[in-house]
């Protein structure tokens, strides 16, 4: 979600006008063998509620809580319009109907299915080979459909789901709606049959996103449904994607208890850009983690020097500003970006306002919040005490090289020392 929100951020920050819908898959997303875009096994939701003795809804209330926490946590800006797939059945009816009325559906074992092979552009956005695409290879095997690629738009209470906590009336039976038409029924309520940008993961290229695509333009009629598709590479783990359904994804708060805190976060994803998989690490992290607080010396710095004098008004002519812009819209480009900030925060001919004013038209990007950066009572973790006790020791041997060679590895940690009578004292350059 960092990565929308960059993609969100650089928008505003050219000027665009951005109306920005998110969605709550809090039905029909099942578990089957390929981890989410399966038409067979368990509809994920009702499962953690069975398995917790809770409601779907006391389920998804929590975890929506929950994510909503983490973005204001992470600074993500919010979505114009946060939508719930339970609370728009009727517009996935409606949209199968149309669907159906333009001959592209068929019913097979008491679902509603799209028939692929009457959609001739079905593969283009995947640019996937159907005649080599066995039945069962994305899925598991579904005896009720015609062709491989086929896909559930609405599944009907049979006897293999008549357990099926949240279901609803409708032209083909009491059921509930496909994973996949749930995204474009709301998408197109909220956006339009036609809109322009459509983000996601890569991992939802081949099946999802293509299935949305033929979905929306069978029932529209309209070409392209969506001008532009951008997607997100992975975040890795020891070169396995990190992701909910593998178990082996990590949260904020046990980053926190490692004291790695949302904004060093923020930073580590910025580190690769947005197409390259990024592999996370404790070692990468701490490095995240250092350069944000060198980050966060040097602003503070600025904002000290510059304290008498407001922050300057950005000129659109100043080169740090237009080598930024031109990283941003370089297919968002944070790393370069961060790059020209560095640059100007130790360029000796821009005064402090003028920094301060830049850095603020910059964090319109990169969400960092330097408005809210202040200069706190600085706390002593291990690693700096530790430095600090090597330095002292090494002093009253009279080592006084090892002395300022552990003065420099603080100050490229961004701090400084000052001897006073009752010890060393770190401040933050």
């Amino acid at each position: 979600y960092i990565f929308q929100d960059v993609l969100k951020r650089v928008l505003l920050f050219n000027r665009f006008k951005v109306k920005h819908v998110m969605n709550i898959t809090d039905v029909g997303h099942l578990s089957g063998e390929n981890l989410g875009d399966a038409d067979q096994g368990e509809d994920k939701v009702e499962k953690a509620a069975r398995l917790a003795g809770k409601t779907p809804k006391e389920i998804t209330d929590f975890y929506t809580d929950a994510f909503k926490k983490d973005l204001r946590d992470l600074n993500i800006l919010f979505p114009d319009i946060l939508c719930r797939a339970t609370e728009h059945i009727d517009d996935m009816i409606e949209m199968i109907k149309k669907i159906e009325m333009n001959g592209y559906t068929y019913n097979s074992g008491g679902n509603v299915y799209f028939d692929t092979s009457k959609f001739k552009s079905y593969s283009e956005l995947a640019n996937l080979n159907l005649k080599e695409l066995k039945h069962g290879a994305r899925v598991e095997i579904d005896k009720n459909k015609r062709n491989p690629s086929d896909f559930v738009l609405w599944f009907t209470v049979s006897e293999k789901f008549k357990d099926h906590l949240q279901q609803w009336d409708s032209p083909w039976g009491r059921g509930w709606p496909g994973w996949h038409i749930e995204c474009s029924a709301m998408s197109s309520k909220y956006l339009g049959e036609q809109f322009d940008i459509h983000s996601g993961g890569e991992d939802h290229i081949n099946v999802h996103h293509t299935n949305e695509i033929a979905q929306s333009e069978a029932a529209f009629g309209k070409r392209p449904w969506v001008r532009f598709w951008v997607h997100g590479a992975f975040l890795v783990l020891e070169k396995e994607k990190m992701s909910k359904s593998l178990g082996n994804f990590i949260t904020l708060s046990t980053l926190a208890e490692k004291g790695y805190f949302p904004m060093h976060y923020r930073y580590f994803c910025f580190t690769a850009h947005y197409r390259k998989p990024l592999v996370f690490s404790i070692e990468a992290m701490e490095g995240a983690k250092q350069s944000f607080e060198i980050l966060k010396a040097k602003v503070l710095q600025v904002k000290e020097s510059a304290k008498e004098k407001k922050e300057g008004r950005v000129n659109q002519d100043n080169q740090f500003y237009l080598n930024f812009l031109e990283a941003v819209n370089d297919d968002l480009n944070i790393p370069r970006a961060l790059a020209v900030v560095y640059e100007m925060l130790k360029d000796n001919n821009t005064a402090p306002e003028e920094k301060l004013g830049l850095l603020y038209k910059f964090d319109e990007v990169l969400g960092f919040n330097f408005k809210e950066f202040r200069d706190e009572e600085l706390v002593i973790d291990g690693e700096l005490s530790e430095l600090l006790n090597i330095r002292e020791r090494a002093r009253k041997e009279k080592n006084f090289k090892k002395a300022d060679d552990i003065r420099d590895i603080l100050k490229e940690k961004g701090y400084i020392i000052e001897d006073t009578a009752s010890g060393p004292r770190l401040k933050r350059i």
